[in-house]
């Protein structure tokens, strides 16, 4: 099937036009599938989908990949030298974009209906660059001809303070795994204008909202008016959703009376959450009774709640919605105070005494259903950080472990071990993750076991190939690959490894040299305006300097900062790793799915008992994973009780204080931004909010020992196979049918 299309697309000439002509055939096949239908469709709203690139899933989705591949082989091309012509969508940032982004591929492959909200960002989060061992910020211009968007005719007026926009709707095919289709539909402003952003950095006019609006995620919101831009885009995302829901379900023969019949919203994290004021509006328009709005809306709207951190569970001072969207005020007045008639407690108001609205307060108190997305989290959720709310709504919470998409997470980024795979246990895998417990029958096969050695390897080669051609970096392929990829926050404590850099280092100096030679390799973006996050990157990177220039040093240990890391740079790295970091301080990580992506393709979790982590430990067992660290019980009591002091740690632990110091030592000055590096050894010394040194020699020694277990490859070779075969619970396939079966009822 499509033979003679793909033969002819092959022949072409040039790569471009290689890949011109299989986006456009990938268009095409969806379109001949059609839209998964059901009178109940599903709105996930989000304001991130970090979809990485499309072309290789969509042929694997499509079922012509393997087609694909062959017949550029015949003309002496490779697919993945297509791959490089496609830019990456820059729609996400970490892990909640990446969660949205596998969950629309199991929504889909699974039949359901459902749709994928959002914005279309011009510029994406930024562009990273390193100069003089600093992050800079450039934009990231990913939207060129050809693009995977589709313009639709879909427009919307969208009214702020003393202004109204006009929407355009761009689509973008999502393909279901061997199934029909569902699309990401994200929202526009023809009247966006990237010439207004200054220079080569990310600077621009946060007041002209006309021309601004959605050229970046995630805006610098450190001062007033970033804060209100993000006020206005999340504002946008949502009354253009809004609107679409009821126009959608108008035209399957909804009364709006009935609308909770016709659609059902999930909003990803709280930057959706004015869609529940914004529905209720509009329902109020269509002469529907404050009460009866209420009611319909309450029945449609369901919340993920991604973090405990306080950052992250958004609050605005009333005035900044009253700014911006003056419309919406008497509808989060009006339940503001029915919440307060019914429930007293301060502590599960929507308009706090400061007059600041708490907008995770809203969606618990207006939605049928709070989940988080791990067993521990939604544990944390329920007894601590929401525990007012489960109190007087016990029967909205409940909990779904986050998942990954076996497709892009093994068949798409691992051939080697997908085939492998496949030979020993035939494909049934594939739909059913849970298959891939079967591997557990050739634990004890010599063959198997060399073979997935072997594997491993090929893509540690393969990575160390990607890296020199991309950034000129050259390193050891046959050294251990110790990873931590994911975005730069505090709480994800690169700033440990950091420091387990400089122990290490110092124990090299002291003559002590590992048997096997160790490659350090991070990748992370710190947002513009977080100082500190980005003052670890910078020690990172003078860390990889110094190293790299010591000659008694560099040939046993090697540090790695990837540029600009992302879904891309994921697909290469996570096959190649040994060593899986997942490092958090325990309590705060709700979940984490890069552990699952790294467990999927055979590297072993050194990680504290936070998130995921958990899961994965209960299904590996104590001898295939490393785990180290305070228990969340005990971080949270720490908490709780103020006290916890880095200060007396170390004053009182002369280890740990020279490990500390080396941060503004001569070496590091001559190296490194005097500044930057004092404000860090400051941080960690008098502050550090997420309790580095508490876990510091512990994870050096665990860490130690995973070092040392790796040089038996055979018995390494045997926890890889537990990891592999443990990781089918972590689908997203699983997920989804649980959000289904508990949440969404969809048919």
């Amino acid at each position: 099937m499509y033979e003679n299309e793909i033969q002819s697309i092959a022949a072409r000439e040039s790569d471009a036009e290689i890949y011109a002509g299989l986006l456009q055939l990938t268009k095409d096949i969806a379109k001949q599938k059609g839209q998964i239908q059901g009178k109940k469709k599903l709105y996930y709203i989000s304001a991130e989908f970090l979809i990485g690139k499309l072309l290789s899933n969509n042929l694997i989705n499509l079922g012509i990949y393997d087609q694909v591949a062959n017949a550029l082989k015949e003309h002496g091309k490779s697919l993945a030298q297509i791959e490089e012509i496609e830019n990456e969508p820059s729609l996400g940032n970490g892990g909640l974009g990446r969660l949205a982004a596998c969950f629309l591929d199991s929504i889909a492959t699974l039949g359901l209906p459902g749709d994928g909200v959002g914005l279309n960002y011009h510029l994406g989060l930024f562009q990273q660059k390193f100069e003089n061992n600093l992050q800079k910020e450039t934009p990231n211009p990913w939207i060129t001809d050809p693009s995977v968007l589709r313009r639709t005719n879909v427009s919307y007026p969208v009214i702020f303070g003393g202004q109204t926009v006009q929407s355009v709707m761009y689509e973008i095919d999502v393909t279901g795994y061997d199934n029909q289709c569902n699309t990401l539909k994200l929202f526009d402003l023809d009247t966006v204008d990237e010439s207004i952003v200054e220079g080569d950095g990310i600077n621009f006019d946060k007041e002209d909202i006309r021309r601004n609006l959605t050229l970046f995620l995630y805006p610098d919101d450190s001062d007033y008016q970033g804060q209100l831009l993000r006020i206005y885009q999340q504002y946008f995302m949502v009354s253009n959703a809004a609107q679409l829901i009821i126009d959608e379900a108008v035209s399957k023969g909804s009364n709006i009376h009935d609308l909770a019949d016709y659609a059902v919203v999930q909003i990803n994290d709280t930057h959706p959450t004015m869609v529940i004021p914004e529905l209720i509006r509009l329902l109020l328009l269509r002469d529907i009774n404050i009460d009866e709005a209420i009611d319909i809306v309450s029945k449609m709207c369901a919340y993920t709640n991604h973090t405990i951190l306080a950052e992250a569970l958004e609050t605005w001072p009333i005035w900044y919605l009253e700014k911006v969207v003056p419309q919406l005020i008497p509808v989060i007045k009006m339940l503001d105070v029915k919440a307060k008639e019914k429930y007293g407690d301060e502590r599960v108001a929507i308009i706090d005494k400061d007059q600041r609205v708490h907008m995770a307060h809203i969606d618990i108190h207006y939605g049928f259903s709070v989940n988080g997305v791990a067993a521990l989290h939604t544990e944390i959720l329920e007894k601590s950080e929401l525990k007012p709310f489960k109190d007087i709504y016990p029967n909205k919470f409940n909990n779904k472990t986050n998942g990954i998409t076996f497709r892009r997470w093994l068949l798409h980024c691992n051939h080697e071990l997908t085939s492998l795979i496949t030979d020993l246990i035939g494909e049934g895998y594939k739909k059913d993750a849970s298959e891939l417990e079967n591997l557990q029958k050739f634990a004890d096969d010599p063959a198997f076991v060399k073979t997935l050695l072997n594997v491993k390897q090929t893509k540690k080669t393969e990575f160390k190939q990607y890296l020199q051609d991309k950034e000129g970096i050259t390193i050891d392929d046959h050294s251990i690959f110790d990873v931590q990829v994911k975005r730069l926050h505090e709480y994800k404590r690169q700033q440990m490894n950091a420091l387990y850099i400089i122990y290490k280092y110092m124990d090299i100096k002291a003559g002590n040299k590992p048997k096997t030679p160790i490659t350090m390799i991070f990748g992370a973006k710190a947002a513009p305006a977080y100082t500190i996050a980005k003052d670890i990157i910078h020690l990172i990177l003078c860390l990889s300097e110094l190293i790299s220039k010591d000659p008694e040093v560099s040939p046993y240990l090697k540090v790695v900062m990837l540029e600009n890391y992302n879904v891309t740079y994921a697909e290469k790295v996570i096959p190649a790793a040994d060593i899986s970091e997942q490092i958090s301080l325990a309590s705060k990580e709700a979940s984490g799915t890069g552990n699952m992506k790294f467990m999927l393709n055979g590297a072993i979790t050194l990680g504290t008992e936070d998130g995921a982590n958990v899961e994965i430990h209960q299904f590996v067992g104590d001898d295939n994973i490393y785990i180290f660290g305070e228990s969340s019980e005990d971080v949270i009591a720490l908490y709780d009780k103020a006290a916890y002091s880095a200060e007396k740690i170390y004053d009182a632990d002369p280890e740990i204080a020279k490990l500390v110091d080396f941060i503004i030592s001569k070496e590091m000055f001559a190296i490194g931004n005097k500044k930057s590096l004092i404000r860090l050894y400051m941080e960690i010394v008098t502050k550090d909010w997420f309790m580095t040194l508490l876990d510091l020699k512990d994870y050096i020694k665990v860490k130690e020992q995973a070092l040392k277990d790796y040089e038996d490859r055979d018995a390494w070779a045997q926890k890889m196979i537990v990891n592999i075969s443990k990781a089918g619970f972590f689908s997203s396939d699983r997920t989804i049918a649980q959000y289904n079966e508990d949440i969404w009822k969809l048919k």
